[in-house]
């Protein structure tokens, strides 16, 4: 695999790629849930039935077959619907239930590594999360970077190619010259669609590569990706 060179911005996935988006939201169901003899059996349905309902429901945007609805109103929805699941019924815990995408745990790496690449590029978070989850998000994980995009500013969600050309547009350059990073090869399929260069990091819980994808670089940790992009 060639080194990955040439490159002005570097584009991040936050979901999954940064934060440990399936930990963090188990955990928030379980503390929201009433206790039962099987929690770990309720917590795994509960968290089943939210990630069904958020890829489903973003799917339906894309095709055109629901009108745009930000990650808010998708996930209020899906909290309403573990909350029915478990028998949770106080409105003030369904409510913060509703916004637990804001309180994502950073995965070990990310912090540190963020910082040691926002030193030698310009650093941009590219995210499906809505604005104010994103701003919170952020804040709470402690990352750095130069700036956040979030894909209800183009009112779509990935892979839509209107929310990379978004990346690109911000970047100001070529999209050869932006490398987009995610835990997710379908994230990273649609951004090569899009002209960008490509880095596979792999996360638990993640989308990986395929035998046929030629990304520019597959890494099992971030600062794998770090060291190759930062060294002279």
């Amino acid at each position: 695999m060639a080194r990955i060179h040439d490159i002005e911005v570097v584009v991040f996935d936050v979901l999954g790629t940064l934060v440990d988006e399936p930990g963090g939201l188990r955990a928030q169901i379980r503390a929201a849930v009433p206790e039962s003899g099987d929690a770990d059996v309720l917590v795994d349905e509960s968290f089943s039935l939210w990630e069904r309902h958020r890829e489903r429901e973003q799917r339906r945007i894309g095709q055109g077959r629901r009108p745009y609805a930000g990650t808010d109103v998708i996930d209020a929805e899906a909290a309403q619907l573990v909350a029915d699941h478990s028998g949770l019924t106080a409105p003030a815990a369904i409510a913060r239930l509703a916004t637990a995408s804001r309180r994502l745990p950073p995965w070990d790496d990310s912090v540190a590594g963020l910082d040691r690449l926002a030193r030698r590029f310009p650093v941009v978070g590219l995210s499906n999360a809505g604005r104010t989850t994103l701003l919170r998000l952020t804040a709470h994980a402690g990352l750095r970077w130069h700036q956040a995009l979030s894909a209800e500013s183009v009112r779509a969600y990935k892979p839509a190619p209107e929310v990379y050309r978004l990346a690109v547009d911000t970047a100001g350059c070529p999209p050869e010259r932006v490398l987009m990073v995610a835990a997710h090869a379908w994230d990273l399929r649609a951004a090569q669609a899009s002209g960008m260069r490509t880095a596979y990091v792999r996360r638990p819980g993640g989308d990986p590569p395929t035998d046929t994808d030629e990304f520019d670089g597959r890494f099992d940790e971030l600062d794998e990706l770090v060291t190759e992009l930062t060294a002279t």
